[in-house]
């Protein structure tokens, strides 16, 4: 199962530590966690289902900025959900 992990800002609604999730794809393992931690989705997810701007996913040290919710997950990866920072 890969593992989920979900930055300090937002472990007031997620899990604090790695979540296992079960899951080839990041959709299929976020659903997962979305199964036992509901009120995570609103903060990662838009209401069209898709990642939020601010939000950034990497999957096994890899920034995945395109297609992020299909991109394919190995049975031992690591998500990590951040909060993107953006300024000057």
């Amino acid at each position: 199962m890969a593992k989920v992990f979900f930055t300090s800002h937002l472990r007031s609604v997620a899990p604090d530590g790695g979540v296992e999730a079960a899951g080839a794809t990041v959709a299929a393992a976020l659903a997962d966690v979305f199964a036992r931690y509901p009120t995570a989705k609103g903060y990662v997810l838009d209401d069209q289902g898709r990642v939020r701007l601010h939000i950034a996913v990497f999957v096994d040290n890899v920034h995945v900025r395109r297609d992020i919710l299909e991109y394919p997950l190995r049975g031992d990866s690591e998500v990590y959900v951040m909060q993107a920072l953006s300024g000057g």
